[in-house]
């Protein structure tokens, strides 16, 4: 990347301290036993009761919620996060389970550099085929009509009831477009009172004030709306619908009107990348809470224009920007480009904001920047099969929504069976045995899995759309040519 630090030391800096000291905390063998006997809903309870929220009702509660309180107070310090602010945050069922979720990794795998969780955090799930625009970079390759396989309700609803067991967080509905399915209001609903941080990513064509208003009433926190430029003949063109421009802007509009919190994600190609930022002005116009720059992967009806992918110099240019973008602190700025992390990471010793993920920003004081790098390298860049996946329409299971690979099916072989043993998965999870691992940065970013299989059909291929590889870029366009 651009900016010249002493890169050893910023990437070192206080870490192997930190991590050592965690693992004597988290790693001591009788605690990992005590939490794998406990199970993830059993835990989830605990720290509900922790956080003030339930009473304890027997004698075994009360020595667990014992331990884990000792537990958390010796970790807690350590990341600059005061107790009384967990404790609020557990209030809320998504954090429950989120905390629960990443405790439970550390009780079965240990600490692992990035780490290992028992579910994965977010689970994308492209609820339906059907959509109503006919976009050019479409993975899902998208279709007016229905596919036929989808899952029925009964199925659906089944679906979440293995999520939930499992201890997923976060569900975000995708498509296709997932409001054209009847069967997402209901799902979403049920989703939201289970305790699931709930969000919608959505062409926003069909987010009216009435839409708008009904995602707030049944508990949808964050709608994430597709716009790919501030010129809306180049929206239009892209998406293959006409006014389709003006009724996202609409519905980004309603959706803050209804009190949902507002992101605009926006696929990066050659056609919009210079344009990024008059989009980010817009966004600023509109008021919304976040901008994310979409990693564009060639895969679905991307392969047909896999000529418009940015090189590695216009990536890193473009993440250096966002990151700027993002230290202004008035929008949270992110991409889902792994590199985005080795950005923020280069600029810890400044200070500044560290977005150890596309999904999480922090601001990091200075006694604390070693906790912030732990943190990158813990949650670890590209979360496909790691932290997250996604599932289709027809209840299989893939590493990422951009990588299309059937590792099982929810309803065949079981949500938490198949996170577990694909050795798709177990493959993904082990950063020392692919195509980054040369790099120093590989437990922070470790280069988008989909890109390595979108260019050499394999995942554990280097992401030719690191600077670091660019010699392996120009060879691409070479074959192209």
């Amino acid at each position: 990347m651009s900016h010249k630090l002493d890169e050893k030391k910023s990437i070192n800096f206080g870490i192997p301290n930190l991590i050592a000291s965690l693992r004597n905390v988290l790693g001591n063998r009788f605690l990992r036993y005590f939490l794998r006997n406990i199970g993830q809903k059993e835990l989830e309870w605990i720290l509900g009761v922790y956080s003030g929220l339930y009473k304890t009702r027997n004698y075994k509660e009360e020595f667990l919620l014992d331990v884990i309180s000792k537990t958390l107070s010796k970790v807690l310090p350590k990341f600059g996060v005061k107790e009384e602010a967990l404790k609020r945050a557990l209030k809320d069922g998504y954090m429950r389970k989120g905390v629960a979720n990443i405790l439970m990794g550390i009780a079965e795998n240990g600490i692992t550099r990035p780490q290992m969780l028992h579910a994965p955090f977010m689970v994308v799930w492209d609820f339906t085929r059907q959509c109503n625009l006919r976009c050019k970079h479409c993975y899902a390759e998208a279709s007016p009509e229905p596919a036929p396989d989808e899952l029925s309700l009964k199925e659906k609803l089944e679906v979440l009831r293995q999520l939930d067991e499992a201890g997923v967080a976060a569900i975000s509905f995708s498509g296709g477009e997932p409001l054209i399915n009847k069967d997402f209001w209901i799902v979403a609903k049920k989703a939201a009172e289970l305790g699931f941080y709930v969000s919608v990513a959505t062409n926003g064509t069909l987010l009216t004030p009435t839409a708008a208003l009904k995602l707030k009433k049944i508990g949808v926190r964050y709608v994430e709306i597709s716009l790919d430029s501030s010129r809306p003949e180049e929206h239009d063109e892209f998406r293959g619908l006409p006014g389709a421009w003006r009724r996202a802007v609409e519905g980004i509009i309603n959706s803050k009107n209804a009190g949902l919190s507002v992101g605009i994600a926006t696929t990066v190609t050659k056609i919009n990348y210079k344009r990024i930022p008059e989009l980010i002005s817009l966004a600023r116009k509109l008021r919304v809470e976040k901008f994310i720059a979409f990693n564009f992967i060639p895969t679905g009806r991307g392969k047909e224009i896999m000529e418009l992918d940015l090189s590695p110099e216009e990536r890193e240019k473009l993440l250096n920007y966002l990151y700027e973008e993002l230290i202004s602190g008035d929008l949270q700025v992110f991409s889902t480009a792994p590199m985005y992390a080795v950005v923020s990471v280069k600029h810890a010793r400044e200070g500044k904001k560290i977005t150890p993920t596309h999904f999480a920003e922090l601001s990091i004081p200075e006694e604390y920047i070693p906790a912030g790098l732990a943190l990158a390298e813990f949650l670890g860049g590209c979360g496909a099969g790691r932290i997250y996946c996604s599932i289709e329409q027809n209840g299989d299971i893939q590493p990422c929504v951009f990588l299309p690979i059937r590792v099982g099916n929810v309803i065949k072989d079981g949500f938490l069976n198949v996170w577990k043993n694909s050795p798709i998965m177990k493959k993904l999870r082990d950063r020392d045995n692919y195509g980054c691992t040369f790099c120093q940065y590989r437990y922070i970013c470790g280069g988008c899995r989909a890109r390595a299989y979108a260019y050499y059909g394999d995942i554990t291929a280097p992401d030719p759309s690191c600077s670091f590889n660019e010699v392996l870029w120009k060879r691409i366009l070479a074959t192209a040519r």
